[in-house]
């Protein structure tokens, strides 16, 4: 965060007001895609969070987090970066394609 976004009241610390949230799970990480106001909803912006669970050796967990702030002025410039990138990673290695993570369920059998 910037000094400039307080000032001109795009980001007002623990005060912004949440407003729309989606997050989505994709293996060990689930990211959050959170819509937020500002200080008396002039305004609204995009927080995106990654978050990870890390495992502490002494048998606790803890959640390592890593968050991007997108503002409106900023959205069809980051939407065309993501696509251009996703789309050149697609072509120049997966044969058009992203292969699919394919999760498997463990099932147990219970005694009887």
């Amino acid at each position: 965060m910037y000094k400039d976004d307080f000032e001109n009241g795009r980001i007002d610390g623990n005060e912004a007001e949440d407003v729309y949230s989606k997050p989505v799970r994709a293996g060990k990480r689930t990211y959050f895609f959170d819509v937020k106001s500002t200080r008396g909803q002039k305004d609204y912006y995009l927080t995106i969070t990654e978050s990870k669970r890390r495992n502490n050796p002494d048998g606790s967990f803890s959640f390592d987090k890593h968050k991007i702030f997108l503002y409106k002025e900023d959205f069809e410039k980051f939407s065309d970066g993501l696509a251009e990138v996703v789309e050149y990673i697609k072509n120049n290695f997966f044969g058009g394609e992203i292969p699919h993570r394919e999760f498997v369920e463990e099932v147990k059998e219970k005694d009887f």
